[in-house]
């Protein structure tokens, strides 16, 4: 079989380039074992502010106005429902903190983001006695019915081929490349942390971070916002709330673990004051870069073999914008920005 691509990966990443190219009329193939977990474990939360610091996230405007129609889209094409629209309430912990608040709701990229009047705590559960501030224009993705989905959606079209990828059998030709009895103009790896084992990319400084979350049924909490302190309460449906994230360097495994549960439960009894009980535990390996920017574009050496990783924790609201990136350096010959240009990192592939 001839196709214009090949999509290694099957995560939001692939979904996204697949997209484009379902846009444009191109034929693909998706080839994926669906080892990779951190976008299927992902809170799906999207949000322009780091609510640590109070500061806007990279290109935070941009990437809302390509993400949001986006996932609109996917959800006329699938028939689902995937952004829950929802405020997210940071919970202050001092008055220093209103302050910053205040301070950052002047700033000119927080502007159409953060809400200068501080909520009054009335719900008895949560522990805000500082009061919270208002987050606009965030919510959640479900990127779990999103992946499963959309692999469906191709699968039905014969477009996505569950296997494991065997890099021995990819030959790269003069022009395009072939993989057993497939062959291609070009081939875009999505396989996140994956892309250690890829003998094309894997000299690339990408980090694995793994982060796991719980879900939580409290019947008697009641909130109808996202509540955001040291941790992330997330509400969904059926009084199921998604709690997370945690963050650790060394375990590179997508098993949970007894020492996160007992880390989030922790912080999560310093923000809710009520009964809850755990019914799921998840967690998966996040694709960060050094310089907590993504990794698109060409390999120098072997021109029909692109890369498309590196998304991080904000991989719901940049994803798209990356995707379309990609798209457009390939057959519009448009230069990547630097700052997510491969060529950044060099000396990799020396």
């Amino acid at each position: 079989m001839n196709y214009d691509y090949i999509i290694v990966g099957s995560g939001l990443a692939s979904i996204m380039f697949a997209e484009q190219l379902r846009h444009h009329h191109k034929s693909f193939i998706v080839i994926s074992n669906r080892s990779q977990q951190a976008s299927v474990v992902a809170s799906g939360l999207y949000n322009p502010v780091v609510l640590k610091r109070f500061t806007a996230t990279w290109n935070a405007a941009a990437h809302l106005e390509s993400a949001i129609p986006k996932y609109s889209e996917l959800e006329q094409l699938l028939g689902l429902k995937l952004d829950h629209v929802l405020p997210i309430h940071r919970v202050f912990n001092s008055v220093k903190e209103q302050n910053n608040w205040f301070m950052a709701c002047d700033k000119p990229l927080l502007t159409n983001f953060l809400n200068p009047n501080i909520i009054s705590n009335t719900n008895s559960a949560v522990k805000a006695p500082f009061g919270l501030g208002a987050v606009n224009l965030t919510g959640r993705i479900d990127t779990q019915l999103l992946i499963e989905s959309y692999r469906e959606f191709l699968s039905e079209k014969n477009q996505f081929k569950e296997e494991t990828f065997d890099y021995n059998i990819l030959d790269d030709k003069d022009q395009g490349v072939s993989y057993g009895a497939i062959t291609a103009q070009h081939i875009v790896f999505t396989e996140g942390y994956g892309v250690y084992k890829n003998p094309y990319f894997k000299s690339l400084p990408l980090e694995g971070t793994k982060g796991e979350l719980i879900t939580i049924h409290a019947p008697t909490l009641k909130l109808d916002a996202i509540l955001k302190s040291s941790i992330f309460v997330i509400p969904m449906e059926e009084d199921l709330y998604l709690v997370g994230s945690t963050y650790e360097w060394t375990d590179k495994t997508n098993e949970p673990t007894q020492k996160a549960k007992v880390e989030l439960q922790e912080k999560l009894e310093r923000l809710i004051d009520c009964d809850y009980e755990i019914v799921d535990q998840r967690a998966g390996i996040r694709p960060t870069v050094v310089d907590r920017r993504p990794l698109v574009g060409q390999h120098p050496i072997h021109k029909s073999m692109y890369v498309l990783n590196g998304l991080g924790t904000r991989g719901v609201l940049v994803a798209p914008a990356m995707a379309k990136a990609l798209y457009d350096s390939i057959e519009k010959d448009t230069p990547l920005p630097e700052d997510i240009d491969i060529n950044r990192f060099e000396a990799a592939f020396s």
